[in-house]
């Protein structure tokens, strides 16, 4: 399950996804990470100098230089994305500028000079809104509720247009709730895991809104990274998309409280548990329940995730214990 002797661009290069796909790929692979200018490249610090690693700086709407990157691509992994959903709600224009903008005009780029590349497409289940049916599957009804999600729907449908119209291979992933190694653990609007780990490993109150009995999908990254490389390599994932997660509900309150004891097992800290009214204007979408049903994937490529939750929590843990 690893893909070979592979020309791969990765936008998004730096960041939480990119970097944990580049370092399972750069031992066997040509791997091209895009990042913005000025780019914090903390994330790939140890593989930056590989030799299979190149780096390229700069913006997803510049032409010459997305067609320069990108002609004799095998793979693109689009990760490229404004993740902040409080921002995405503030200035909707930008993010429609520089992730839609950018998407089309990496599409138009590859239908005249690599109609031959695949894209693979990180998306969100967030894009099928609320739900009262769980587990979910690709059945569900789309109906985004943010900006953020309208936008990732958005680019799901530009897309699948430009594989039904002109042949562009791409396999869309629907990802839930992801945590896991190099993703932040300071910034209260994107990653809820990993931000409550960083608040344990600074021994500050962990606070829970309401009861906490909203349940989630939270799914640990390597597995994900399993998904993205399979749905690379198979050709039955051509036009597809696919929800992924765990398969497993888990309340947010069960959630803290194992980030809690594993904390307090591999530490000398003793954590507290605070309750907290939601505050005035807490988005909608954060009270959801959601698993996900991901047999389709399962069907198709033989995917499952290997690494269950209380493992990949701890992996996390002890990766950000010696760097906090």
């Amino acid at each position: 399950m690893i893909l070979k002797n592979k020309k791969i661009f990765i936008t998004g290069g730096a960041g939480f996804l990119g970097s944990n796909l580049a370092r399972r790929l750069i031992d066997k692979n040509e791997v091209s990470l895009f990042v913005k200018p000025n780019t914090d490249l903390w994330r790939i610090e140890d593989i930056k100098s590989h030799k299979n690693i190149k780096i390229i700086e700069g913006n997803l709407l510049d032409y010459e230089l997305i067609k320069d990157s990108i002609l004799n691509i095998d793979y693109l992994y689009h990760f490229a994305w404004q993740t902040d959903l409080k921002k995405s709600m503030e200035n909707p224009s930008d993010d429609l500028k520089n992730d839609i903008l950018g998407l089309v005009n990496i599409l138009e780029i590859c239908k005249k000079y690599n109609p031959k590349i695949k894209i693979i497409f990180a998306s969100t289940v967030t894009v099928i809104g609320s739900t009262k049916n769980i587990p979910c599957n690709e059945d569900e009804r789309e109906n985004p509720l943010s900006s953020y999600d309208i936008n990732k729907l958005m680019a799901e449908k530009y897309i699948k247009m430009y594989h039904e119209k002109y042949g562009i291979k791409s396999c869309i992933l629907r990802l839930s709730n992801v945590f896991g190694e190099y993703q932040k653990i300071d910034n209260p609007n994107r990653g809820i895991l990993n931000f409550m780990i960083g608040k344990a490993l600074r021994n500050e109150d962990l606070t829970i809104y309401g009861k906490g009995d909203f349940i989630r999908d939270y799914s640990y990254v390597q597995n994900y990274i399993d998904a993205f490389i399979l749905a690379a390599e198979s050709e039955k994932t051509n036009g597809e998309i696919f929800v992924l997660g765990s398969g497993e509900g888990k309340t947010f309150l069960e959630v803290v409280e194992k980030i809690k004891k594993i904390v307090e097992n591999l530490t000398n800290k003793k954590l507290v548990i605070k309750y907290l009214p939601f505050p005035k204007g807490y988005d909608e979408i954060n009270k959801r329940n959601f698993i996900a049903d991901y047999l389709k994937f399962n069907k198709t490529v033989n995917w499952k995730p290997k690494i269950n939750f209380e493992e990949g929590l701890k992996k996390t843990i002890e990766f950000y214990i010696y760097r906090i």
